[in-house]
C-alpha cells in the first residue's frame, strides 16, 4: 500500500513537470498532437501507479519520450509552415460574410446546432449578426460581428484614453511580492506607507494592487479564515 502510494506521487510528480514543460496552453486550446500526446501520457502513467509488479520506469522513461517528442514537433512547427499545417491543419471558414458555408460544415462534420452553440458560447445569439465564424486548428471559433453589430470603441468617436499599463499585485495574502515592488521602482518602506493608508500593515492584506493610473486597491485579510 505505501509503495503504491509512493509510486503515485512520483507519477505524479513527473506528469506535473512534463505538462509544465509542454507549455501554458489551456485545455480547451490544445493542437490535435498535444492533445494526443496528453492522452498517452495519462495511459502511461496510470498503469505502474495501479500495479505494483510494474517497474516504475517503464511509466517514466515512455513519458520522457513523449515529452521529446513533443519537443521536437513543437519546433518543426515553428521553423515550417508547410510542416505546421500538415500536423496541426489549417483554419476553416464557417461563415463567409454572413453566409454559412455549408461545404466546410460537412468537411469538418459541424452541425447547424453545433455552430449556433459555439456563436452563443461567443456571446452571440442572432446568425444574422456574424459576418465571419473561423474555425482555428485548436477547436475554439473565432466571431467577427457585422460592422454595425459590434461593440463601439473609444476611436469611433475620435477619442484616445490615457495609457493603463498592467496592474501589478503587490502583496498577495500577507506575501508582499518584492519582484513587483521591484518592477515599479518601488519599496518595502513606500508600500508600507501607502497600505497605511488603510489603516493595515502590508502583511495583513489579503490583496494590494497598484494599476496603470497609480490607483491602489487594497483589502485587509479577515481574522481568523
Amino acid at each position: 500500500m505505501l509503495i503504491t502510494f509512493i509510486r503515485s506521487i512520483v507519477l505524479y510528480i513527473i506528469v506535473l513537470v512534463v505538462m509544465r514543460l509542454m507549455g501554458k496552453r489551456e485545455i480547451g486550446q490544445l493542437q490535435p498532437f498535444e492533445l494526443a500526446i496528453s492522452i498517452m501520457i495519462a495511459d502511461l502513467a496510470s498503469i505502474p501507479m495501479t500495479d505494483p509488479g510494474i517497474p516504475i520506469f517503464n511509466g517514466i522513461i515512455p513519458i520522457l519520450g513523449l515529452l521529446i517528442m513533443h519537443l521536437i514537433i513543437s519546433m518543426i512547427n515553428m521553423k515550417s509552415s508547410k510542416a505546421r499545417e500538415i500536423i496541426c491543419g489549417r483554419p476553416s471558414i464557417l461563415i463567409y460574410r454572413g453566409k454559412i458555408n455549408e461545404n466546410n460544415l460537412k468537411k469538418e462534420r459541424f452541425t447547424i446546432n453545433e455552430l449556433e452553440e459555439r456563436l452563443r458560447g461567443n456571446n452571440v445569439i442572432n446568425l444574422g449578426d456574424v459576418e465571419y465564424a473561423i474555425l482555428e486548428t485548436s477547436g475554439q471559433v473565432t466571431v467577427i460581428l457585422k460592422p454595425d453589430k459590434r461593440n463601439t470603441i473609444p476611436q469611433d468617436f475620435n477619442i484616445m484614453p490615457d495609457y493603463e499599463g498592467i496592474p501589478y499585485d503587490l502583496v498577495v495574502d500577507g506575501e508582499v511580492m518584492k519582484e513587483n515592488l521591484k518592477a515599479i521602482g518601488k519599496n518595502y518602506n513606500w508600500l508600507k506607507k501607502e497600505v497605511g493608508k488603510f489603516n493595515m500593515k502590508p502583511e495583513e492584506a489579503l490583496i494590494v494592487t497598484l494599476d496603470g493610473k497609480g490607483q491602489m486597491f487594497c483589502q485587509k485579510k479577515e481574522k481568523g479564515v
